[in-house]
């Protein structure tokens, strides 16, 4: 028995982003009023709401995306790549920014 898949055949639908600008502006300044207010401390929520919505309102190839990000899941990892970058004199911060877009795919999904 032979089973050939085509990967490169499109699912049904076209590729686009639903969101608003007066969302995207709105949710931006919570993040930022609630980040700063907090002294960064809830940075990893306002993280979570302003990337969850983007992926939220995000559509690839007729499937919406969807973000299962919690702000307690990236607090902790926050907070070790803080002590690294203490231990490590600022080096692992170049590594940061690389570690959550892979915590960020990690927690992105096909809602269908």
């Amino acid at each position: 028995m032979d089973i050939t898949v085509n990967i490169n055949a499109s699912t049904s639908g076209n590729s686009y982003f639903d969101g608003g600008l007066l969302q995207l502006i709105g949710w931006t300044l919570l993040g930022t009023l609630i980040t700063i207010v907090t002294l960064g401390i809830c940075y990893p929520w306002a993280l979570c709401m302003v990337y969850g919505w983007k992926i939220n309102h995000t559509v690839i190839d007729g499937r919406r995306l969807k973000f299962n990000g919690t702000a307690i899941g990236l607090f902790g990892l926050w907070i070790k790549w803080l002590l690294l970058m203490i231990i490590t004199l600022g080096i692992y911060g170049f590594w940061v920014g690389i570690s959550l877009e892979k915590w960020k795919v990690k927690n992105t999904t096909f809602v269908n």
